[in-house]
């Protein structure tokens, strides 16, 4: 129990380091620069971004449109009548979103002219708004946006597919931006912190005639080096390896790799991806993954790993991942379930849920991928 406790603490400590409110507003105060404005925040992380804004600028933020997905925004921010905040759908877009994508363009083209406009941009901007170019209906988005899902495919890919058939994303939201000072923060939620991947890149690339001020204010690798920093714990180490790609053999590989190290604490930053059944059961990625692990590390009484979403949901479930030890075959076995054949439905969650390994956060007001937090101590 003093393994996982140590790593529970870890998972908070990352997430602390990230949030979005606390992101935003210390970035705001570097810059030292931003003035009262109007503001569009985007994305999972939609009202934490929005806190830390209205933190630094108080009573000066002119108006507001937040679009989250659902679940994520407080009753407090739901009652405020200063602003406008709209639920719509993640992972997979719906009528919700369209209606999201065109409330963005109303509130847009009703902004007084010449006044500075602010955006916050997290992941799950790319599902929950979104505008179609002609030819394409929300069936159809929902049909691509499920096929590349199943297939595994990652959310470069999957972002790339949404640009093509969108009239916002791609930098195309600029046609319906009229002459003003814009500026945009980001908390990234993809590897290298490409801007025109994030959301599937609403303000990216930039047109030539056009001036954007941008900054990445949250990202993996930021948590990452908070967590190699912190002074609470020894012995971390921080893997170089980016984990992508099928989360069962990066699981695989990263229990072959513990097993030949010196006790201690190792991070990986990832976003690994699961190819789905026909029928597919309860879980994401994370559970996944850490399901595959408990499997590799059958009855090792050595290693306890932690992988988990920052954002605080694993796939379409409301847990964040799982913290699983040697024991977990054996917790989930006395409900008379098989790992294995649950790995292979994607029920990961069901086993999890049995063998009492699943982490649920709620929405943590950020959004930087995933993280694998693993514990090695030898007894002596």
């Amino acid at each position: 129990m003093q393994a996982a406790k140590q790593l529970l603490e870890l998972y908070n400590l990352g997430l602390n380091a990230v949030k979005g409110d606390h992101a935003v507003y210390n970035a705001l105060m570097e810059q030292g620069t931003q003035q009262s404005c109007h503001v569009v925040a985007i994305g999972k992380a939609a009202e934490a971004m929005y806190l830390g804004l209205e933190r630094y600028l108080d009573k000066d933020i002119k108006s507001a449109l937040l679009i989250s997905k659902y679940g994520h925004f407080s009753p407090e921010l739901l009652a405020n009548r200063k602003l406008t905040a709209l639920e719509a759908a993640h992972p997979v877009p719906a009528e919700s979103s369209l209606l999201a994508g065109q409330s963005l363009l109303q509130y847009l083209e009703n902004l007084p002219a010449q006044e500075p406009l602010l955006f916050l941009i997290s992941g799950g901007a790319s599902s929950l708004c979104e505008v179609l170019e002609q030819g394409w209906t929300l069936e159809t988005l929902q049909a691509a946006t499920q096929a590349k899902l199943a297939t595994g495919a990652s959310i470069a890919e999957i972002n790339a597919m949404r640009k093509a058939l969108s009239a916002i994303k791609g930098g195309k939201l600029w046609q319906f931006i009229t002459e003003r000072p814009v500026s945009c923060l980001l908390i990234s939620d993809v590897q290298g912190d490409d801007p025109a991947i994030i959301g599937s890149g609403l303000l990216f690339p930039v047109p030539a005639e056009r001036k954007l001020t941008w900054q990445i204010v949250a990202s993996n690798q930021q948590l990452l080096n908070a967590l190699q920093t912190t002074n609470l714990f020894p012995e971390i180490k921080m893997m170089p390896r980016f984990l992508e790609g099928d989360a069962e053999t990066e699981a695989q590989d990263c229990v072959a790799f513990l097993t030949e190290q010196p006790d201690g604490i190792y991070l990986w930053g990832g976003e690994t991806t699961v190819k789905l059944p026909d029928e597919p059961g309860q879980g994401g990625r994370n559970q996944h993954f850490a399901l595959a692990a408990a499997i590799a590390l059958e009855n090792d009484s050595a290693i306890t790993m932690l992988c988990a979403a920052t954002d605080g949901t694993d796939g379409v479930t409301e847990d964040a991942g799982a913290l699983i030890d040697g024991q977990t075959l054996a917790r989930g076995r006395l409900e008379n379930l098989d790992p294995i054949d649950c790995l292979k439905r994607a029920d990961a969650g069901r086993f999890l849920a049995a063998s009492g390994d699943l982490i649920h956060t709620g929405p943590t007001g950020t959004n930087v991928m995933d993280i694998v937090i693993a514990l090695k101590k030898t007894d002596a």
